[in-house]
């Protein structure tokens, strides 16, 4: 298979999986309808973002650097714009799950999307640099805004999801496992990756990440907001929110 491939199965997917999360979420209250349109918004830009890979908008050639078999390497950019707006997008989604009750700890939000950021920018000067030492560094410092996301999450926002009911803990802890662990694999395969050690040939990185992008985005993405109605529903049947009617023009 080729790269071509690999990045319209991904635009295609993301397309998909947008319109499923927008069919599939529901407005019965104002939380429920925010998270259907957070969740289904991530996949749209991720669709622009493969769209502008496949037709050769979102990538440039680079040097491969002195120690690699090639002399060039062909460089997607489009992708860390894509997670510079989708990944907090994830986050505020998450912490909204964390804190369903109301948003009682909004700076904890601001420093993991300020994480989130620095781990993105760092990796794509990590992926631009030609300079071994340059550029292993801009990776160590990208892990370290990773390992802070990790905290923000596992500390910070548990401490929050603690005071939440039972099946409001058990879902926060289900979408972060999952979004994490999905996550993790990103820093390796950077790191075997072409923009890395080159391990893995230029089609099978592609491969991976359109996979790992197609389970952040649109998998996690339903997997949220089927989590979002679950305990909707069981605000409406215990009275804790009331349904809000959707308001039409007169």
């Amino acid at each position: 298979m080729t790269p071509q491939f690999w990045l319209w199965l991904g635009f295609a997917g993301m397309a998909a999986g947008a319109a499923a999360i927008l069919f599939m979420a529901k407005r019965r209250t104002p939380a429920e309808e925010a998270d259907g349109i957070i969740h289904g918004i991530v996949p749209i830009i991720a669709a622009c973002s493969y769209f502008a890979m496949a037709t050769g908008q979102g990538s440039l050639v680079l040097p491969a650097g002195p120690d690699a078999a090639e002399a060039a390497r062909q460089f997607y950019f489009a992708r860390y714009i894509d997670w510079t707006f989708t990944t907090p997008l994830l986050l505020v989604g998450l912490s909204r799950t964390a804190m369903h009750s109301g948003m009682r700890r909004p700076a904890v939000v601001w420093g993991l999307i300020g994480s989130d950021l620095i781990m993105i920018v760092t990796a794509l000067a990590f992926g631009l640099s030609d300079v071994a030492a340059i550029k292993w560094t801009w990776f160590a410092i990208s892990c370290g805004g990773f390992l802070a996301v990790f905290y923000g999450i596992f500390v910070q926002l548990r401490e929050e999801n603690a005071s939440e009911r039972a099946d409001v803990r058990k879902a926060f802890v289900r979408n972060a496992v999952f979004l994490t662990g999905v996550w993790s694999a990103y820093p390796i395969v950077l790191l075997v990756g072409q923009d890395g050690l080159g391990i893995l040939s230029p089609t099978a990185a592609l491969a991976v990440i359109a996979i790992l992008d197609l389970t952040a985005k649109v998998v996690y993405g339903i997997m949220a907001t089927l989590e979002t109605t679950r305990t909707v529903d069981r605000d409406l049947k215990d009275g804790s929110v009331a349904a809000t009617p959707l308001r039409r023009a007169a």
